[in-house]
């Protein structure tokens, strides 16, 4: 018969997938969406190999050290209050992931997890209880430092490349320039994958090994094969479901973008997941990566294309999921405290 401890750790283990599986499938779109508008990927192929390369990132992912949820990172109390933050967390930032997605809104999973465990790691402080080690530095480093530089960088960024990469086309038919940057997009739709795998596959395998560790079935250190193999297998998985209702979003209500651009926002998209991944060690979010690109690509254009109305309730939202998420987070932890004290 299990014990308290080790049923808490399997509940930890199944909601954790059950993130990484929601994850997945609201951040298809992010690879897929603009290249499936502009026919560069019909839907099936795009899901499948954006699949494809989530698994791949997430498996090569733990060669490097992004700054990630890790049982070192957050240093989580041991045992039943550890497996009872975590809980919280998973399930805040599920909830809004999840209530988002059902609205049409791309927000970050990553930066509703930290801050949901950050709100529940407060709330057990209020209790007089251990908490997240450094939650609030957690916090900053996590969610609100990259909330500041990933959108304003890929937008600035996507809309500068836009004027060399239309001066060396300013020759050529537009049949010929629409086709390679066709080409190009389906290529960068698929590096995109392969970063979101590098960046939300491996804080996938580390909350999935953090369980384990609070639950003293293994010990602190490296991510294991088989944690990461499962939340791999689950990010993968639920890419091939595909969120469509974010995907209308980012591919026909932001922004009219033809494929030159879109070419242009997926490439800048990619390169700062790989760079956050492999050179600053910072957690990049995938979607607001991709959305702003997209906006910053599309504004540069002689016609305005940009629906600035979506676009800013879409930011209203990014601001607002670190608030929502710690309130949720913490409203969940006291809610669940009597039951596992």
């Amino acid at each position: 018969m299990l014990s308290g401890q080790s049923f808490m750790m399997f509940v930890v283990l199944l909601c954790t997938c059950a993130f990484a599986f929601l994850n997945g499938f609201r951040d298809a779109s992010n690879s897929i969406a603009v290249a499936v508008r502009n026919r560069a990927l019909t839907p099936t192929y795009a899901v499948l190999v954006a699949a494809f390369f989530t698994f791949v990132g997430t498996m090569a992912s733990t060669s490097f050290g992004v700054y990630l949820v890790s049982a070192v990172e957050l240093g989580v109390p041991d045992g039943i209050p550890g497996l009872a933050l975590l809980l919280s967390g998973l399930l805040a930032g599920g909830a809004w992931g999840l209530f988002c997605w059902w609205r049409g809104l791309p927000i970050s999973s990553t930066h509703a997890l930290i801050a949901a465990l950050a709100g529940a790691s407060g709330a057990s402080a209020l209790l007089g209880n251990d908490g997240v080690h450094d939650a609030w530095r957690m916090l900053a480093g996590g969610v609100l430092l990259p909330l500041l530089f990933t959108p304003l960088f890929a937008f600035a960024a996507s809309w500068v490349l836009v004027i060399p990469v239309t001066w060396l086309v300013r020759h050529s038919t537009a049949s010929d320039v629409n086709g390679v940057s066709r080409a190009g997009q389906a290529v960068a739709a698929c590096a995109v994958a392969l970063g979101n795998g590098l960046q939300d596959g491996q804080r996938t395998g580390a909350m999935l090994t953090l369980a384990l560790v609070t639950a003293g079935a293994a010990q602190p250190g490296a991510i294991m094969l088989g944690p990461q193999l499962l939340g791999a297998g689950c990010l993968a998985a639920g890419v091939l479901f595909g969120g469509w209702r974010i995907a209308h979003t980012l591919a026909y209500r932001l922004v009219n973008i033809d494929p030159l651009r879109g070419m242009v926002a997926q490439t800048v998209s990619a390169a700062m997941l790989f760079f956050g991944a492999m050179l600053i060690h910072l957690p990049i979010s995938t979607t607001q990566a991709v959305t702003s690109s997209i906006v910053g690509a599309g504004t540069n254009q002689r016609f305005e294309s940009v629906t600035w109305q979506q676009v800013n309730k879409v930011l209203r939202n990014w601001l607002a999921t670190p608030l929502v998420c710690a309130l949720l987070g913490g409203i969940l932890y006291l809610a669940m405290h009597p039951l596992v004290s």
